[in-house]
């Protein structure tokens, strides 16, 4: 970004943050908000439900498709270098062999479009994809193999060789950090942030902790593999995709193989899990480079190693965090840097002191994240990416400044609860973290806890409890719309590009979309995962139901406004605006005067129209400028450390949210145990085993790379606020991610309580604590 787009920026910062409220989105609050007819919030069994267990819910790896073929990717094994020789007649010979296409053979195209550098782009990394012999990381594919069936595929491959010249690499953190590092950005903004001097701030403070925390490498593991079946029908083509992101993805791919935007259709209706990492990586283009080789319809399916291979994951950080208090537990410094390793072929450094940002007042800030670049494979987004690691190294060093001030962790929390922003200086949009610490200590019966760490043994288990903040942003990315249809009959279609990923999208917007029109849920139809329809809506960040919301708010408006123009002076309802009227009971009535009304279908009906169509677009999302605006939790977690073996167990957890609004309770619900789930897993399993020598990752497998199964998770309790935020669509804010936040630190501080030893590296393995 150049000097005067920098001062640009800068200065329309500043005018949304001075600017009137009543002149943002969200100034004035959606009417939904003081609507409550018992619709939202509802616990609505997921309307996919039974397509699910009955197997009619056709996911990317399920769509039959006449001729075609199957795809197998051959990895490299070398970190850096390049392809001396590679000998495929073995496999080109092989039984059901299609076609072996390689650098040598495979068609031109250009690099994927990086992932924000353009406001379609979806791609993992910058790197060309097969159109040279050199190698970037171990476990680029270097081959695609295509067969009649995926067992002759996989055979395939296996007879392929290649010879490589190898090239001089940095694999390890120590190499990595003698090179240098660099400045961490993230979404475009500096990961760097001073305010005051908090060195000496912290020197001078009566109270201080100054420790250093790490995390490791993570890898995603959705429950469905990374899949698309795909096919070339002349210079269009066609992709069924495990996608958050369908029209990202047909932008992206019309860029690589030179095409127009409208010549590329991907649809996604159902997805197993995504997480951050089901947008655009290499499989997709050599799948679709090989469809077009062969003339064939191909499906690729990633096997679970070809996921650790070829998808991205979490980046390894090193957290400094120090905090200096006064007697009465007031921050006078709060420093929070450190270093993450990734590659050098995108911009996704793990944003660990985003947390720190908002989350307590201080007297001073020092927050930095530097990168460290590996030849590896690119990372990307996973589940809360910056909070769930950041909130492991702020939350624990909050506990151990308790500690050391024989204070309870709870009080100091609360102590340093900021009354604004503490590092913009923005008015919270709505901030309820007290209500939840204070409901959730008394459900968990926090009063129960000693304050003397090892005090509490049942037999051969030590039993300690512990507690953290969650946190996440509010986003609303630009780009959402939406178009809904109204028919005669009173049933209306929502279409929008966005995506069902097993969290209950289309279930709780289709009670948000009835609500809006006064219609049963049973006469709306809510459609997404399609290219096609309207909206460019990223699956991510927590942010699409905010998205969804204001787009479909805005098509609301102008649905209403198409139905006013029909009304005739002979109409209960001419001659009104569209903020004059509600949908409810079918119809349209007007807000002061219920008597003023008229169905939907005498609308229609009197004007000889068999349907009508609103579509329109949602307002730039100023509201995240204009307020600081973000979701929060507390969180309780009880474990038992085993005193002869170390194993610790988490024998009981509870999350107490303030989140807004809630719009489906059972759902909801599902979202936030899922995340605290996988908040488990990355307190005590999930690791990465990255070997330092040659690069490779050593566990790409579910045998090696453990995750919670039943036994490792409790039953986990959950409770809400539900306080609605007055500027946000529906009053609500994501629910996605604030699950695994704080996850973490509450199980490591529940540790300390139990036996007495403070584990500051991930995971909490027993062989830290014998």
């Amino acid at each position: 970004m150049s000097v005067i787009q920098e001062a640009v920026q800068a200065v329309m910062k500043k005018a949304i943050a001075l600017a009137p409220d009543a002149w943002m989105p969200g100034g004035k609050p959606d009417p939904l908000i003081a609507r409550n007819t018992g619709l939202i919030g509802a616990p609505v069994s997921r309307l996919d439900g039974p397509l699910k267990v009955q197997g009619q819910a056709r996911f990317a790896a399920e769509f039959p498709m006449e001729g075609m073929v199957y795809a197998a990717l051959v990895y490299s094994t070398v970190p850096r270098g390049r392809i001396a020789s590679m000998d495929t007649s073995a496999a080109q010979a092989a039984p059901g062999v299609v076609l072996v296409m390689t650098h040598e053979n495979a068609p031109r195209m250009k690099p994927m479009p990086l992932f924000m550098s353009k406001d379609k782009a979806a791609g993992g990394d910058d790197l060309p994809v097969l159109q040279d012999d050199q190698v970037h990381w171990n476990g680029q594919p270097v081959a695609v193999v295509l067969a009649h069936t995926q067992e002759q595929a996989d055979h395939a491959k296996s007879l392929v060789r290649v010879v490589y010249d190898s090239a001089p690499a940095t694999t390890s953190v120590a190499a990595a950090r003698a090179k240098g590092t660099q400045p961490g950005t993230f979404q475009g903004e500096p990961l760097k942030l001073e305010i005051g001097d908090a060195e000496a701030a912290l020197a001078a403070a009566p109270h201080r902790v100054d420790v250093t925390y790490t995390t490791p490498r993570h890898n995603h593991n959705a429950i469905e593999l990374h899949a698309a079946t795909l096919a070339w029908n002349g210079d269009e083509l066609m992709i069924h995709d495990a996608s958050q992101a369908v029209a990202h993805m047909a932008w992206s791919m019309a860029d690589i193989f030179g095409l127009d935007e409208k010549q590329v259709h991907v649809t996604s209706p159902y997805v197993g899990g995504g997480f951050g990492g089901k947008t655009l990586w290499r499989h997709h283009v050599l799948a679709a480079a090989a469809s077009k080789l062969a003339g064939r319809p191909v499906r690729i399916m990633l096997t679970r190693e070809g996921v650790y291979r070829v998808v991205g994951g979490r980046t390894s950080t090193e957290q400094r965090v120090a905090l200096g208090a006064q007697a009465d537990g007031g921050f006078d410094a709060l420093i929070h840097t450190g270093m993450v390793t990734m590659t050098e072929h995108n911009n996704m450094p793990e944003p660990f002191i985003l947390p720190a940002r908002s989350a307590y007042a201080a007297g001073s800030f020092k927050l930095d994240v530097e990168v460290a670049t590996l030849d590896m494979l690119a990372n990307t987004f996973m589940r809360a990416p910056g909070e769930s690691v950041g909130t492991f190294g702020l939350e624990s060093a909050i506990d151990e400044l308790a500690h050391a001030m024989q204070m309870d962790p709870i009080a100091l929390r609360l102590r340093n609860e900021p009354e604004k922003d503490p590092t913009t200086g923005a008015p919270f949009s709505s901030r309820n973290v007290v209500e939840a610490y204070r409901a959730g200590a008394e459900r968990f019966g926090w009063s129960r806890r000693s304050a003397t760490p090892g005090t509490r043994r049942e037999g051969e288990w030590w039993v300690g409890m512990g507690c953290a903040t969650a946190t996440y942003p509010y986003y609303r990315m630009p780009g959402g719309a939406a178009r809904i249809t109204l028919d005669s009959n009173g049933h209306a279609m929502v279409e929008i590009a966005a995506h069902e990923m097993g969290m209950g999208t289309a279930t709780a917007q289709t009670q948000v979309t009835a609500e809006r029109l006064g219609l049963p849920m049973e006469k709306v139809k809510f459609c997404h995962g399609d290219s096609r329809f309207p909206g460019v809506v990223l699956a991510g960040g927590s942010q699409q139901s905010a998205a969804i919301g204001s787009a479909v708010m805005a098509a609301q408006h102008e649905l209403f406004a198409q139905l006013l123009k029909l009304c005739d002076k002979g109409s209960p309802l001419h001659g009104l605006k569209p903020d004059e009227v509600v949908g409810r009971d079918g119809g349209l009535g007007k807000l002061d005067e219920p008597e003023r009304f008229e169905s939907y279908a005498a609308i229609l009906s009197q004007a000889g129209r068999a349907q009508l169509v609103g579509e329109a677009s949602a307002p730039p999302p100023l509201e995240v400028q204009h307020w600081s605006m973000h979701s929060h939790g507390a969180m309780f977690c009880e474990v038992r450390v085993n005193a002869v073996t170390g194993e610790v167990r988490v024998s009981r957890f509870l999350g107490s949210f303030d989140c807004g609004r809630i719009l489906n309770a059972k759902t909801a619900s599902s979202q936030f145990r899922g995340g605290i789930v996988m908040g488990l897993g990355l307190a005590l399993m999930e690791e990465t085993a990255f070997d330092e020598r040659n690069g490779r990752i050593m566990n790409a497998n579910l045998s090696d790379y453990h995750v919670p199964v039943h036994m490792d998770v409790p039953e986990i309790d959950v409770m809400w606020t539900d306080i609605p935020d007055p500027h946000s669509p529906m009053g609500a804010r994501g629910v996605g991610e604030i699950g695994i936040t704080g996850v973490g630190a509450a199980v490591a501080n529940a540790v300390f309580n139990a036996c007495g030893k403070r584990v500051r590296s991930l995971p909490i393995t027993l062989d830290k604590l014998m």
